[in-house]
């Protein structure tokens, strides 16, 4: 049965007043977008300038000494590794397919490291992929809700520090931070990079092969001693690597969420468009019907006075 005038009229009211919102929310999220990306540029500069120690105290062959499952030469490596997976998800909704494609790829990910019986842990960032794992029954050790739209290192710190003292006290012996690299307003790209331990895997990284370095020529001479040095230096590099996933992950959400309100305005556009063709075709046919009506009771009046 065909929707009346006033059906239709109504639809495409409510219609356009959901476009006006899905048009706000674009413009809010470009705005975040932008600033995120500016803020990024100063991370860049710090993890740029850590960077540039690791890299010249590995040429050094400073690093030598530190053994593969973590930050010193004193862990036992005949035990099994525990591995660790850092999920970053958001923690709202209307970002497109965002976080499906977070926790598919990181799903897949997993099944491929651990397989499907490994012993390993999630940490997740983000209510989305925090309560699918939760529901699934998995091992999520530690979990983090309200990041913010621009994430400060003062606020992740509490992340960071988390997870690093639990590596520090044993609970796994490897952690991989699963995440949406940034690549343009339009792409993004799964990415599964090791961040701990910082052994030649995680140097060699695509997020860590990323941060510029500058050259240093100068030699060092290390105090008290080189197991300390490494002690303060791969904590904060291996944090300032945490933190840039993390402002990476969030700048391909903002992307996202700009993406899928505009797709979601055009949608809205072509319903409105279809909707007042309807329209504007009922409310001719209703004409006709009148003008018919009112040519069929003169064709009547002139037959009743013949």
């Amino acid at each position: 049965m065909p929707a009346s005038l006033n059906d239709v009229k109504h639809r495409i009211t409510s219609t356009k007043k959901t476009r006006q919102i899905t048009n706000a929310m674009e413009m809010v999220s470009q705005a975040k977008l932008n600033q995120i990306q500016k803020h990024t540029s100063s991370y860049a500069e710090y993890a740029s300038q850590v960077k540039s120690v690791v890299m010249h105290l590995a040429q050094s062959h400073i690093l030598d000494g530190l053994k593969s499952s973590g930050h010193s030469a004193d862990n036992d490596q005949s035990k099994a590794k525990r591995t660790a997976y850092l999920v970053i998800t958001s923690d709202r909704g209307m970002v497109g397919s965002y976080n499906a494609n977070v926790i598919r790829d990181s799903n897949e990910f997993i099944s491929k490291h651990s397989g499907v019986s490994g012993d390993y842990t999630i940490i997740a960032v983000g209510g989305n992929g925090s309560d699918f794992y939760k529901k699934r029954g998995q091992n999520v050790s530690y979990e983090y809700r309200g990041v913010s739209d621009v994430p400060t290192f003062n606020e992740v710190r509490q992340i960071v520090k988390m997870i690093t003292s639990m590596y520090d006290k044993g609970e796994f012996d490897e952690l991989y931070v699963c995440y949406e690299h940034f690549v343009n307003r339009l792409v993004s790209r799964f990415r599964a990079e090791k961040m701990l331990p910082v052994d030649s895997e995680a140097i060699q990284g695509e997020a860590s092969q990323e941060i510029q370095t500058k050259e240093l020529t100068a030699e060092y001479d290390v105090e008290p001693s080189e197991k300390e040095v490494l002690n303060v230096v791969l904590p904060q590099y291996s944090e300032s690597l945490v933190y840039g996933a993390i402002l990476d992950a969030k700048t391909s959400e903002h992307a996202s969420s700009a993406t899928a309100m505009k797709s979601a305005s055009d949608n809205a556009d072509d319903l409105i468009s279809s909707l007042e063709l309807q329209y504007n075709r009922a409310r001719q046919a209703a004409i006709t019907t009148e003008i018919t009506e009112i040519t069929g009771g003169q064709e009547a009046l002139k037959s009743d006075n013949n």
